[in-house]
């Protein structure tokens, strides 16, 4: 009796399952869950009509990419949906790189202003002293200084331009110059005085001064020129490597893990973490070989700046040229008896300047003006507003997190909360297929280990060819700053080798060729080796016959020679003033 009394309290109950369970119908409860306006609405926010949008869930049989199941998508909108994948995809990789865009770009571009700047402001305190202090004496030989300046900013500016070969030449000139005021009462032609400059290596006119200027003037040339073309280069290749497609794999990929949640309609759900790592290994899995050669690229240009704020400071060497110029010049003038018998016993006898007295410069001691130099407080900045070590500390702090950039940027992309969720939510995100733990395991960083990739398909047999170039570049650059670290020039070794601006010239670093730096001095009981001679350019006119250097050595002007007598401008020499009326 109790049972047929309850019966009347299910019917209806048991009435509505039944209908439930039959195709194409659906309870109000199933329909209300069902709805789409969630995802019709963050639809519509990304600009996209909703006219092809439903507005309950439907079967989802004409999916490609997303599961097959009940749906809030069209056809149409998951191809949009994959479209906007892409570009998301695009923006992260842009967005999450621009801080290595932004710094090598700014950087490149403040060192360039400021190495220019350098060379500029040298060359004017070089006119402004010489024409203040020797007035014609200077200005009608000005043009031997101004051709060292315009070589050497074209050698910065990454012209085929030998420093040593610009360095020994202006060296050559200047001795030519200057034995002929030291010996006013003979007359010189320009064979006799080709003859004076081809054997300065022996002769050592200006004594150790250019060896010194050339061993500080070339590092620091090299350094500077190195670092800012790396910097260039550091730019262009994230630029390059940055400037990516999706391929219909990555897309596949990209839009199970970001897009699918929204036609399922739960556009909240976000990818589980190892999800998204998965596809961006596999979408990144080029990017991420370049790791390797990166680091060796970023390492390289960490200690060329270090060099630049030590041994090798640009600042430095600018600012001991006028110094050593003068001191230079001085030696030839206090040893110019000792040398003019030299030359004359080598060249022969010159003749004598007819209606002019014999004699030689007064002993230029009394009247030699001191050079103005600057203390740390007072050393002038450039129109940047800055210098040298300020420039270097700041790119070292810069360059310190770009260590691992490519392998680690599937990382940063996906520990973005916009991204994915959080690592600690495994079981209340988005699998791949509905919520829930994601339990594939997380696959290797590059090419080769996306073999094993669960969510993205790739050709590990098809390197990607842009990326293989972007390699062969790091390479390159790579090398380029190692040899500038020891003072070598990639562009000219050929020709330079063996001509003491190499990494093997360790005697060559002295105390006063770096002030301040006391641990680049050597034991004083190893002396500094004598450059190596390589044949260089031919002589600028022929050799007179018969002279005893002629007949004796027979040699034509070296690489190593012309290292001897070597080195860089900014000059603001207080040479002897009583010689100002000679310098003609």
């Amino acid at each position: 009796m109790d049972a047929q009394l309850s019966l009347p309290r299910y019917p209806l109950l048991v009435l509505l399952c039944a209908v439930a369970a039959l195709p194409g119908t659906r309870s109000p409860v199933a329909a209300a869950v069902r709805s789409c306006a969630d995802t019709r609405q963050v639809y519509a926010e990304k600009g996209y009509s909703t006219g092809i949008a439903p507005l309950t869930q439907i079967s989802g049989e004409h999916l490609r990419l997303c599961p097959q199941d009940y749906t809030c998508c069209s056809s149409q909108m998951e191809e949009t949906l994959a479209l906007q994948s892409e570009r998301d995809f695009l923006k992260a990789v842009e967005d999450n790189s621009q801080f290595l865009l932004t710094t090598f770009t700014q950087r490149h571009r403040r060192f360039d202003e400021f190495f220019r700047e350098l060379i500029d402001l040298s060359e004017k305190s070089m006119n402004q002293m010489f024409t203040k202090t020797y007035g014609r004496l200077f200005t009608q030989n000005a043009h031997v200084f101004q051709e060292l300046f315009v070589e050497l900013r074209r050698y910065y500016s990454g012209g085929s331009v030998s420093l040593m070969e610009v360095l020994s030449d202006f060296w050559s000139r200047l001795v030519e110059r200057v034995f002929s005021l030291v010996n006013p009462q003979y007359q010189f032609s320009e064979d006799y005085l080709e003859c004076v400059s081809k054997h300065a290596e022996q002769l050592q006119p200006f004594g150790d001064v250019p060896r010194k200027m050339r061993v500080q003037v070339s590092r620091a040339f090299i350094a500077a020129r190195a670092l800012s073309q790396g910097l260039a280069t550091g730019r262009d290749i994230v630029n390059k490597a940055t400037k990516l497609s999706a391929d219909s794999e990555c897309v596949r990929g990209l839009m199970r893990q970001w897009y699918c949640p929204l036609c399922r309609g739960a556009p909240s759900l976000r990818p589980c973490h190892p999800l998204c790592l998965n596809v961006m290994k596999g979408c990144l899995a080029n990017q991420a070989d370049l790791d390797t050669e990166w680091n060796n690229f970023v390492d390289a240009l960490y200690q060329v700046s270090e060099k630049l704020e030590g041994p090798f400071n640009m600042e430095l060497a600018a600012d001991s040229i006028s110094v050593k110029v003068s001191e230079a010049i001085m030696h030839m003038q206090e040893n110019s008896v000792a040398i003019s018998t030299k030359v004359f016993q080598g060249c022969g006898n010159p003749r004598p300047t007819s209606g002019r007295s014999k004699r030689s410069p007064k002993d230029p001691g009394g009247n030699r003006r001191p050079f103005r130099t600057y203390s740390p407080e007072e050393k002038p900045t450039t129109a940047a507003g800055t210098n040298l070590d300020r420039l270097v500390t700041e790119l070292k702090e810069r360059l310190r997190p770009m260590r691992g950039f490519w392998v680690s940027l599937p990382h940063t992309v996906c520990s973005d909360g916009s991204m994915a969720a959080d690592v600690t939510n495994e079981d209340h995100c988005w699998n791949g297929q509905t919520r829930g733990r994601y339990l594939p395991d997380v696959t290797g960083d590059g090419l080769v280990s996306q073999i094993n990739n669960p969510e993205v398909e790739v050709d590990i047999a098809k390197p990607d060819v842009r990326t293989r170039q972007l390699i062969m570049e790091l390479r390159v650059a790579t090398n380029k700053l190692r040899h500038a670290q020891s003072g070598q020039d990639m562009d000219f070794m050929d020709s330079e080798e063996g001509s003491g601006s190499g990494g093997g010239d360790h005697g060559e670093r002295y105390n006063d060729d770096w002030p301040g730096y006391g641990p680049y001095a050597p034991p004083h009981n190893n002396p500094p080796r004598n450059p190596a001679s390589n044949p260089a350019k031919p002589p600028r006119v022929r050799e007179r016959n018969g002279s005893k250097w002629n007949r004796n050595n027979g040699r034509t002007r070296s690489a190593g020679g012309q290292l001897a007598l070597s080195l860089f401008p900014l000059l603001s020499l207080p040479v002897v003033v009583t010689l100002a009326p000679m310098w003609r």
